[in-house]
């Protein structure tokens, strides 16, 4: 889950464990820098640019970055609290540069226009907080469609491939609820730590994931497990029911641990996330 009020003692913990120190982050949070990704191997030469989507409830600012020449199959990334932002859009780049046509979203668009969170990932959470709250699983899927409609009017995305989303904390349950918006579109779905994927209620995303078409990696964080440990079994056991493929693994990061800009960000199980990722596409989107 995404225990948002724990986000800051998680960081507290995970510095007194020596897997995170504020020393060496503080420049990084001071300048609302992040840090530098890896490199991609045999990186392709891509093009980006900031965009406008009409959605049935405003205009979303985005930023769509794709290979610069031919097709590729098209990706939409949902961010974390921490909205669109230079760490979204380095990470959409790099998926780029692996031959991906990627359009990452401002998911607050509707109350403001990005950045959203003045500091990224070291923004203080209550001054983010209200923007999640305001959406919801109507939103989510309104909003799905209308940027999976707009990727397939886009020259660069490759049409007779599949789409590929993911999420990082509340983007995973949007990640979810684009292959159930979208399922004869949707190939692909990756959550990372990603935020109430199960719940008590009837529309939890772990119960509607499993009725889609698509291939799903479920990455948890180390402390979202600690506090939820029946999570992964549920949401293995929904898509076992469902006969659904999917990855559900466990990482050593905690809740934050992708975006290079969070003071949780952890590079050597980011990168094991992202190997998952480009094989789950390498496979799913072909």
């Amino acid at each position: 889950m995404c225990d948002q009020d724990h986000f800051d003692d998680d960081v507290a913990e995970f510095e007194k464990r020596g897997m995170v120190t504020r020393r060496q982050f503080g420049a990084f949070v001071a300048a609302g820098v992040c840090m530098t990704l890896p490199e991609v191997a045999n990186a392709v030469t891509v093009k980006e640019s900031e965009v406008s989507i009409k959605t049935p409830d405003g205009t979303c600012d985005a930023y769509f970055v794709h290979p610069a020449s031919g097709t590729a199959p098209g990706v939409l990334m949902w961010p974390d609290v921490f909205g669109l932002r230079p760490a979204s859009k380095q990470m959409a780049k790099r998926l780029a540069e692996s031959g991906y046509s990627v359009l990452v979203v401002n998911p607050f668009y509707r109350v403001k226009k990005a950045p959203t969170a003045e500091k990224g990932g070291a923004t203080p959470l209550d001054d983010v907080r209200p923007l999640m709250a305001a959406l919801n699983e109507t939103t989510h899927m309104t909003d799905a469609k209308a940027f999976v409609a707009w990727l397939d009017t886009q020259t660069p995305v490759a049409k007779n491939k599949k789409i590929g989303t993911q999420g990082y904390c509340m983007g995973g349950p949007m990640a979810f609820r684009t292959a159930v918006a979208m399922p004869d579109r949707v190939g692909a779905v990756a959550s990372f730590h990603g935020a109430a994927l199960v719940t008590p209620q009837p529309n939890s995303p772990h119960l509607q994931g499993p009725k889609t078409k698509a291939q799903f990696l479920i990455a948890i964080a180390m402390n979202d497990d600690e506090r939820a440990p029946t999570d992964k079994t549920a949401l293995k056991d929904s898509f076992a029911k469902d006969n659904r493929p999917a990855e559900i693994e466990f990482y050593k990061g905690a809740h934050g641990w992708c975006p290079p800009d969070t003071p949780v960000y952890n590079q050597p199980e980011a990168d094991r996330a992202w190997t998952r990722l480009l094989a789950l596409y390498g496979k799913a989107l072909a």
